[in-house]
């Protein structure tokens, strides 16, 4: 791992080795581009979870359009998340996909965990790393 909590390029061979917010525990995410529709494929100890690949252009035009932070709200799929959260968007009927990003029923929460640091690593996003209640916000690319 770098100084900047991430490091790979984001393929199977070579996949993005990223931490949580609080910075409390290691993922490896890449892009799966054979899938149709492309996911985004998360390891997380024996678990694997896959979202929409294209959940990384959609949140980061919905933080652009929030224009402010917004608070992660990770929650697992039999919870009910917060209120006005990453988490809530991302299984919103009005995110531009009508619902759950999560692929893989039984494991599509935890949207608000996986996705926001993935977005700081991309540039696209500035995130907290406090031990609790972190919230994300847009960073525009130059």
């Amino acid at each position: 791992m770098t100084d900047d909590h991430w490091s790979g390029s984001g393929t199977a061979e070579d996949p993005w080795l990223l931490r949580t917010a609080p910075l409390s525990a290691q993922y490896s995410l890449y892009r799966d581009d054979e899938n149709d529709p492309a996911l985004l494929v998360c390891q997380v100890g024996s678990t694997r979870l896959t979202y929409l690949a294209r959940a990384v252009e959609d949140l980061h035009a919905e933080l652009v359009r929030r224009g402010d932070w917004v608070l992660l709200g990770a929650a697992d799929e039999k919870k009910e998340p917060a209120d006005d959260t990453v988490e809530a968007w991302g299984r919103s009927p009005g995110n531009p996909v009508g619902g759950w990003y999560g692929q893989r029923k039984g494991y599509r929460g935890r949207f608000g965990m996986y996705l926001p640091p993935l977005l700081e690593a991309l540039g696209l996003a500035e995130l907290e790393h406090q031990p609790r209640n972190n919230r994300v916000r847009a960073v525009t690319p130059s």
